[in-house]
Parts: structure tokens; C-alpha cells; sequence
């Protein structure tokens, strides 16, 4: 596997509500490579979709995929005092960039005492600017290592789906990491215009002391919601049927966007599934090879076989 894509996603600007970067790097990306691509998608456009993409494949889908844009990251408030966005855990030194109406900026996260968060730079920044990890991608034989792997590996595990899909649906959503809310709009276009009422979740998971690096990709049968498990347990056969190597995953807390989906008005039967990863919401979030291998794998599979 090749993951100069992967790095060129690392690199976008795009924390919760400020999407509109990946968006766009992302329509340039389909614009230049669909024709070769097996069927060249439709896509959905208007004022509805705000900062979100769908494109659809073909005359039947019967499949939707969703995968997150946003990330994790920092607002600036008063005095260049930081408010995180989503759940950052940045120490102090951490390395954060952006740009203001002043232009290009780099700095570093200070905690101090009272664990108030603080920008040290050589000037006051904008009120409002967003602030993200300094991209910082490193590859080894067996791991990727590098901000920003939640969830832009689970963007990037879309656009390898893309490259053969002949019928389905591939959703890039925002706001995940601050609240969600996007995918209830989005399962209703879904559902009114296509009929389609199955999802799968294209994030990443932790790495805990059930689910380990190099041990396959997890399918989560539950977290903080529990999707309906016969359409769960009709995943979990088709990756056996394949011999895609797989981690069941059971957890008590967490989400996602699946989470959203079931909390909404139209019935999605819905199933997480991505690779593990440690050093969570960190500058150096870690993921093995194999587990993308098999990650990719399995999604090009299922919108083949359910």
C-alpha cells in the first residue's frame, strides 16, 4: 500500500466547522481521478449539504458508507487562550498551526498551572481562528504514525472503496468530533431519495486490552450504542466467508456516527468498522499496516455482498 494520499489529507486544515478545506480537496480529487475509476459518481449538491459531500455510484445502491471530515483541534479566544475543539490531548511544546487574517501561524500549546491551555507565539492571534497539530507523518515497515489518522484514514479508506465501487454510496460527513449532527440530514437524503438503510461507519477505533495492533481490522458490535447485532452478525459472516482477518470489538462508552444514525428518524441498521489505533487524539496516533490492508479489504467486500 502506497499512503502518499493518506499524507496529502494529513495536511488539509479541517477541524469541527471548519470542513470546507477537506470538501474541497476532496471534489478536486474525485474531479481528477473518476474517469478512471470503474463508474463515475453523481453528486449531490446544493445549500442542504452545507460543508457534507455524497456521491453515488451507480443505478442501485443499496450500501452507504460514512466517513468523517473534521478533526480534533483548538479555537482561539481571548489573548491567544486556546479552547479545545472535540477531545485534543496535546501536552505542552505540542506544535499547532493555522492562519488569521495576519497570515500563516505557528506555535506552541502551553498548559499552565490551573491546566488553562495558552498559544506561546510572537503575536496576539484572531479571536476565532482554528488551530490544528502540525502535520507529522512517519512510516515504518509495519505502522503509520502521525496526527490526524482519526479520521482521515477513514477518508482515505473511502476513496480506495471509490476507485472499483459500482453501486453504492460514500458520505463525508462533519462535525464528528465535536457533537455530530451532520448524518441525521444525511441518512434523510439517503433514505427519501435512494431508499438505501444500511451504513457502515469508516473510522478508527482504539487499540485496548481486547483489541491489538496487527490483529485485523475491528468490527465493533457495540460502544456507547448498540446496533441492531443480526445485521452486525451478518457482517461479522461475510468477513469470515472472505477470510478477511478481523478483531471483534465491545465496548461501554464511545461513538460516532453511527450513533447519530440510530438516534434519528429513519431506520439505518449501521455497524462500525476500522482499524485500531493508540496514542489516541495525540500528535502521534499509531496504526499497523495490516489492520488498513484488511480495513480496505472488508468495505470493498461488503458493498459487494450485502
Amino acid at each position: 500500500m502506497k499512503f502518499d494520499l493518506l499524507k496529502k489529507l494529513v495536511e488539509v486544515h479541517a477541524p469541527s466547522g471548519d470542513e470546507y478545506k477537506m470538501r474541497d480537496f476532496l471534489e478536486s480529487y474525485r474531479k481528477s481521478n473518476q474517469d478512471d475509476w470503474k463508474v463515475k459518481p453523481t453528486l449531490l449538491e446544493g445549500e442542504f449539504m452545507q460543508d457534507c459531500l455524497i456521491w453515488v455510484f451507480g443505478e442501485q445502491p443499496k450500501l452507504a458508507a460514512f466517513a468523517h471530515m473534521d478533526s480534533i483541534g483548538y479555537t482561539v479566544r481571548y489573548q491567544n487562550q486556546l479552547v479545545k475543539i472535540g477531545g485534543p490531548k496535546g501536552l505542552t511544546g505540542t506544535h499547532l498551526v493555522g492562519e488569521d487574517s495576519n497570515g500563516k501561524i505557528e506555535g506552541e500549546l502551553i498548559l499552565d498551572k490551573e491546566s488553562k491551555t495558552h498559544l506561546k507565539t510572537d503575536r496576539i492571534i484572531d479571536r476565532g481562528t482554528s488551530l490544528t497539530y502540525k502535520p507529522n507523518f512517519r512510516e515504518t515497515d509495519e505502522y503509520i504514525q502521525s496526527p490526524y489518522l482519526d479520521n482521515r484514514l477513514g477518508v482515505w479508506n473511502l476513496l480506495q472503496v471509490a476507485e472499483t465501487l459500482e453501486n453504492g454510496i460514500l458520505v463525508f460527513s462533519c462535525w464528528e468530533e465535536h457533537g455530530g449532527g451532520s448524518v441525521a440530514y444525511l441518512g434523510k437524503i439517503i433514505q427519501e431519495k435512494f431508499g438505501v438503510h444500511q451504513a457502515l461507519i469508516s473510522d478508527i477505533t482504539w487499540v485496548t486490552e481486547g483489541v491489538r495492533h496487527g490483529n485485523g481490522v475491528a468490527i465493533s458490535m457495540r460502544d456507547r450504542g448498540i446496533p441492531r447485532q443480526s445485521y452486525v452478525r451478518k457482517i461479522i459472516q461475510n468477513a469470515k466467508d472472505a477470510g478477511i482477518d478481523f478483531q471483534l470489538e465491545v465496548e461501554d462508552a464511545g461513538g460516532s456516527d453511527g450513533n447519530v444514525l440510530m438516534e434519528g428518524s429513519y431506520p439505518f441498521d449501521w455497524c462500525f468498522i476500522g482499524a485500531p489505533e493508540d496514542e489516541v487524539h495525540t500528535p502521534n496516533e499509531k496504526v499497523h499496516k495490516s489492520d488498513i490492508d484488511n480495513m480496505v479489504k472488508l468495505y470493498k467486500h461488503l458493498f459487494q455482498s450485502l
